[in-house]
Formats: structure tokens, C-alpha cells, sequence
């Protein structure tokens, strides 16, 4: 079986990690996130992983060793997993997908979900340092930031969409239903 590579982009807190945490558990499969080789560097270095350290970081690896640089790290890691199914999530720009999208299998998904949504699960959840406390007004300004403005074009390239407005159980059928398209066996 040829080996299926799901790249997952979506909005702030669109569900894309939680769509990639339900493939990985079911189908135990790796995960990899852009946001991990960031987070990894910052920890290393003793520096605050807040959403602003991310954003310079990832903008600084990029500038001093190529726009493409975490996209081939990312590419390499799945080309050499052994898995029979890879995600990758945090699809940001356009980079993003280029050497994903030469490898065999790779299917892109759009994570949707309503901005208030999104808003208000990103406070709730806490996963950066400055997140807590985030007002609408700069949630709405961390998507027009560099890192994030370009999420709604690259939707557009996406194979499939799924709807992350409702509960759980929809969502995930919403995967298995892409799983089923694809040809892929689901879990009993």
C-alpha cells in the first residue's frame, strides 16, 4: 500500500492538531509539526515559547538559510518514516507544501472553523505563553501576521475540507469519510 501523507492547514486553533492527534492515535502514526523543530530551538536555548518567539525564529531560520529550509527538514522526516500513513500539520505558506507535494501520497486538508471559535478555543487551551490572556483584537492580528495570512490561499489547494464547527464525533467522521475516499481500510 502506497503510503498516505496528510498535510493539515487551517487557521489558529481550527482543530489541526486535534485532527492530527486522532489520526495518530488511531492509525498510530507520527505527526509532525513545523512548529516542533521551532519549539525544540527555543527550549534548547532557555527562550519563551510565545506565539512572537515562534513567529521571529521561523522568520530568522528562513531569512539566514532559505525560505524552504523547515519545508525540506519536514519533507525529509516524512519521507523516512516507516509508517503507512504521515501528517503533517501546521501548513502556514506556500513553501510549505512545495517538496511534501512531490512525494507520492500527499493529500492536503483544510481544517475550517468560525474565527469566534477558533478565538476562543485558543484561550481556553493555553498553549503558548501569551495565549491566556489574547483578546479578540490580537487574535484577529496574529492571523494577519506574516506567519498566518497566507493560510487562506493555500486552502484552496487542499483536496478535501473539513468542517470544525460542531462536536467531535462529526469531525472525526469527517476524516474517516477522507480516509474511505482515498481507498484506505478504516478501523473496525
Amino acid at each position: 500500500m502506497e503510503k498516505l501523507i496528510f498535510g493539515i492547514v487551517g487557521g489558529l486553533a481550527s482543530g489541526k492538531t486535534t485532527l492530527a492527534e486522532y489520526l495518530s492515535n488511531t492509525y498510530k502514526c507520527n505527526t509532525y509539526r513545523y512548529s516542533s523543530m521551532l519549539r525544540d530551538i527555543l527550549h534548547r536555548i532557555y527562550v519563551e515559547e510565545s506565539r512572537t518567539n515562534l513567529q521571529h525564529l521561523s522568520t530568522f531560520l528562513r531569512e539566514q538559510f532559505g525560505q524552504d529550509v523547515m519545508s525540506k527538514v519536514i519533507a525529509k522526516d516524512v519521507e523516512n518514516d516507516p509508517n503507512n500513513i504521515v501528517v503533517v500539520e501546521g501548513i502556514r505558506r506556500p513553501s510549505d507544501i512545495t517538496y511534501l507535494r512531490e512525494l507520492p501520497g500527499f493529500h492536503l486538508i483544510f481544517v475550517d472553523a468560525d474565527q469566534r471559535i477558533r478565538y476562543e478555543r485558543i484561550v481556553s487551551r493555553g498553549e503558548n505563553t501569551d495565549d491566556a490572556f489574547k483578546t479578540f483584537e490580537s487574535f484577529q492580528a496574529d492571523e494577519a501576521a506574516e506567519a498566518d495570512r497566507l493560510i487562506a490561499e493555500i486552502a484552496k489547494e487542499a483536496t478535501y475540507t473539513i468542517d470544525n464547527n460542531g462536536d467531535t464525533n462529526t469531525f472525526f467522521a469527517q476524516a474517516e469519510t477522507i480516509l474511505a475516499d482515498i481507498g484506505y481500510a478504516t478501523q473496525d
